[in-house]
């Protein structure tokens, strides 16, 4: 699943969510929901740290330990923020659930 077509309508500020609606969506209790959106948010995680990687890897950042150069890469600083100002994987995983994109 490509989580980056979603990120535009997860919410970035916490929202209370109506755990009975989720476990409408799932058929199972709020428990096994819960246990559903974890492992879906820990893939999330490692989809986003993987395409982080690949983009830093770019700026060879991986192979340098000099901090001036860090701080002067504007790309490098857009691209920080970029994945800092990211909805949280959980809330993704839960948005996901929600309208339907994720199948159980």
């Amino acid at each position: 699943m490509n989580f980056f077509k979603y990120i535009n309508n997860v919410p970035i500020n916490t929202e209370t969510i109506n755990c009975i609606e989720l476990e409408k969506k799932t058929g199972r209790n709020i428990y096994e929901t819960i246990c559903i959106l974890d492992k879906v948010s820990q893939e999330i995680n490692k989809k986003i740290k993987e395409d982080m990687d690949k983009k830093l890897e770019e700026f060879n950042f991986v192979n340098k330990n000099n901090l001036e150069e860090i701080f002067e890469n504007k790309e490098q600083i857009e691209l920080s923020k970029f994945y800092e100002k990211l909805p949280k994987s959980t809330s993704i995983s839960i948005q996901c659930l929600l309208d339907g994109k994720i199948k159980i």
